[in-house]
């Protein structure tokens, strides 16, 4: 890499946030973060602007954006806030790409704004895809834009696939299993919420912490590399992998399988997404010493003890916004759980009895995903009375 590039990093407080940045840390002559975005968390977006002086910094929270404004006061950083401040960010000639870290829903509309504005897209926010994968694909195939994934299975997909003619015949994503895999049902029933984040592997926020103990979070990739890969779900397959080595595997039509491995750590396939074509050196991660390992074990997923990664398959062959009210009603009965209002075990009921409840639309609008999400979040909260 010859020239700077400059990143657009939405959700910069975040654990995709914090690491992108200790990436960008580490490259000062490559990458400049020059937007940051948070929601809430003022206080850090403040410390880390004052490392990075970006352009600029939005803080959504409106609430928020006199703490920001006036801690930022003397420097040449534009403050914004409010709904549509990321969208307009994301139209400066100065952002060469945008990595959308945004949890949930949320992330959606600015993954449409980016591809938009004709901008290199890095993607960890998997929900723009589970929610409105057809809009963003559709956005990007006639625009010639580059979605290049950050989550480690699907950037370990992209790096299998890299350079290969021969047909696909399977997609393996690995799944630690979470904390949770050994469990029986009686167990999980008693499950809390500190042994939830207490996830073996990875280090991640405490919404997706309790997805992959769900294995939702699994189900939500599996969505996620259908729309980023052009395969059918029939191709797409599930293995757990206690130890986390192999991020994933494609499988190819003469019986090879390449897989990509390294130790655990998220910095790894952000980097690669911010370098892109280029494959980056990175001192600070842990090497793998083979001999360590003297073996790795598969399973094959257990859908009767995690009924969410089926449910989620169950989604996305219906289609339409159906796979977005599966995101909205998950949203909400995490939420309850992490509050303590809804046993574990009922995670995956609120989201079956709420997929029941929304009308299918075959081929939504975005105004139309955001009325499903509405509406699925209003009926899952509606069922939280009755657990």
């Amino acid at each position: 890499m010859d020239f700077l590039k400059r990143i657009a990093l939405l959700g910069s407080t975040g654990s995709i946030g914090r690491q992108a940045l200790d990436v960008i840390r580490r490259y000062p002559r490559l990458f400049k973060a020059e937007i940051l975005t948070a929601r809430t968390s003022s206080g850090l977006l403040i410390r880390q602007a004052l490392e990075f002086k970006p352009a600029a910094v939005v803080i959504t929270c409106e609430k928020a954006y006199g703490e920001v404004s006036d801690a930022l006061k003397g420097t040449s950083i534009k403050v914004l806030s409010g709904r549509d401040a990321i969208a307009e960010v994301l139209q400066l000639k100065s952002v060469d790409m945008v990595l959308n870290a945004l949890v949930g829903f949320a992330g959606l509309a600015p993954t449409l704004a980016a591809l938009q504005n004709g901008k290199i897209l890095a993607l960890a926010n998997k929900e723009s895809l589970v929610a409105g994968g057809h809009l963003v694909m559709r956005l990007a195939g006639s625009a010639k834009n580059k979605i290049l994934p950050v989550d480690s299975e699907h950037s370990a997909i992209f790096q299998c696939l890299r350079g290969e003619q021969a047909t696909v015949e399977k997609i393996i994503l690995t799944a630690s299993g979470g904390p949770f895999f050994g469990y029986s049902i009686r167990d999980l029933e008693k499950i809390t919420r500190d042994q939830a984040l207490d996830h073996p592997t990875w280090n991640m926020g405490v919404k997706v912490t309790v997805d992959s103990a769900t294995l939702m979070n699994k189900g939500f990739e599996v969505i996620e590399a259908y729309w980023l890969f052009g395969q059918p779900l029939s191709r797409i397959k599930v293995m757990i992998h206690p130890q986390s080595l192999i991020h994933s595997m494609v499988q190819f039509s003469d019986g090879t399988i390449k897989a990509q491995m390294s130790n655990p750590d998220m910095r790894l396939p952000i980097l690669y997404a911010l370098a892109y074509p280029q494959r980056l050196g990175f001192p600070d991660v842990k090497r793998m010493d083979l001999s360590h390992f003297c073996s790795m074990e598969f399973h094959e997923p257990p859908f009767e003890r995690f009924p969410c990664l089926g449910i989620a398959y169950q989604a996305m062959q219906k289609g339409g916004n159906i796979p977005c009210a599966l995101n909205a009603a998950n949203e909400v009965a995490v939420d309850a759980f992490l509050n303590n209002k809804l046993v574990f075990t009922a995670i995956p009921k609120i989201i079956c009895k709420t997929l029941e409840t929304v009308s299918r639309i075959s081929d939504p609008d975005y105004s139309q995903l955001e009325d499903t999400h509405r509406e699925a979040q209003l009926v899952a909260q509606n069922l939280l009375t009755s657990y």
